[in-house]
């Protein structure tokens, strides 16, 4: 199942499992409350997918992140 889900980022995205393993790591290794360490990886997604993340939209995933309001089934979202 979890091949699947990567499968299917990678298919709307081309993120690839690597690079998000990768920053999946750089998250635990920091620390992810930290709004400089989100809107670092955000900008970084931002520049690997070629999608722009709007400032509003930007502080609205960290506010979710940092308060602990991220779905816990994000599989469905994607």
């Amino acid at each position: 199942m979890k091949e699947n889900l990567f499968d299917r980022i990678k298919e709307k995205t081309s993120v690839d499992k690597d690079t998000i393993v990768s920053l999946a790591k750089r998250l635990q290794a920091g620390d992810y409350k930290n709004e400089n360490t989100l809107r670092d990886i955000i900008h970084e997604l931002s520049f690997i997918t070629g999608k722009d993340v709007s400032k509003e939209k930007e502080d609205k995933i960290i506010s979710m992140i940092v308060n602990d309001k991220v779905p816990k089934d994000i599989e469905k979202y994607v």
